[in-house]
């Protein structure tokens, strides 16, 4: 965690600090070295938050984004379940920066308990993940003709595979300080709805109460949902049954293939000792 209570105060970590859990009231040590980043963690490796994740220079950056009365903030609901969210922002979204897997119940958990969630995912945690990501991305087509989204094949790589059954708004995070790739809640394990969105805007349309008058992040998101139509949805069936995806045939020819290798190696010859 970036912060603590030290004295009834929200503090970050310093060296030799000690503090209590904001969300349970546990103590906490602060641990600076040089590794990581500096934070906040529970003595004797107790951990009151299950969707807590080790937090990264990536995590951090991202927060860093919005003020800090925007971080880390406490979450009871009415059977007094508890979790703490990356970031809330003043129109109450709820922005969870995810950089390790997560599996498919803690994530609809997540989605259940903050109703205005939004994930933005560290796209670069995997080694494949981003050449496999783009090339999807070039083999796509566009779901109009001067639409800026792209319709995909779900299957293409374990990123998009991870993340279309969200109903959640989804941004990858591919490293680019100018873009952000969002995926569309309406994706289905057919077909993937991507769209490449300004960075810069995402963040500007969270933290616009700074400017009267900006556009928010919820009409930004109700822009983007529009531009996936909802005819969409016979369109993915119709395809599927007329021609199936271009990697279902790959992956039949790699079948092929591994089968002939094994009987080649049924037929060598063995050696017997003499």
């Amino acid at each position: 965690m970036k912060f603590a209570l030290v004295s009834g105060q929200r503090q970050e970590a310093q060296p030799n600090l000690s503090g209590q859990c904001r969300g349970c009231g546990r103590p906490m040590v602060a641990r600076c070295g040089e590794v990581r980043v500096w934070h906040w963690a529970h003595k004797g490796r107790l951990l009151c938050n299950p969707w807590c994740e080790n937090e990264t220079k990536w995590h951090r950056d991202w927060k860093d984004q919005f003020p800090d009365d925007w971080q880390e903030i406490v979450h009871t609901a009415g059977d007094g379940e508890r979790h703490i969210a990356d970031v809330k922002t003043g129109d109450c979204w709820v922005i969870e920066f995810q950089h390790s897997h997560i599996k498919p119940e803690e994530r609809r958990s997540r989605e259940a308990f903050h109703p205005k969630l939004v994930w933005v995912i560290d796209g670069l945690r995997r080694e494949r993940d981003e050449a496999r990501f783009l090339k999807s991305w070039e083999e796509g087509t566009r779901v109009s003709a001067n639409s800026p989204v792209r319709r995909v094949w779900s299957g293409e790589g374990a990123l998009l595979r991870d993340w279309v059954g969200s109903r959640a708004h989804v941004f990858f995070d591919l490293g680019d300080e100018q873009v952000l790739w969002w995926l569309s809640p309406k994706s289905d394990d057919l077909w993937a709805y991507v769209a490449r969105v300004s960075r810069a805007e995402f963040i500007e349309t969270h933290r616009r109460m700074a400017k009267q008058g900006a556009r928010d992040f919820g009409s930004f998101a109700e822009e983007l949902s529009r531009l996936v139509p909802d005819e969409e949805s016979p369109r993915r069936t119709q395809a599927l049954e007329e021609t199936p995806p271009r990697s279902q045939r790959d992956f039949e020819r790699d079948f092929l293939l591994l089968g002939r290798r094994m009987l080649q190696g049924c037929y060598r010859p063995r050696r017997y000792r003499r």
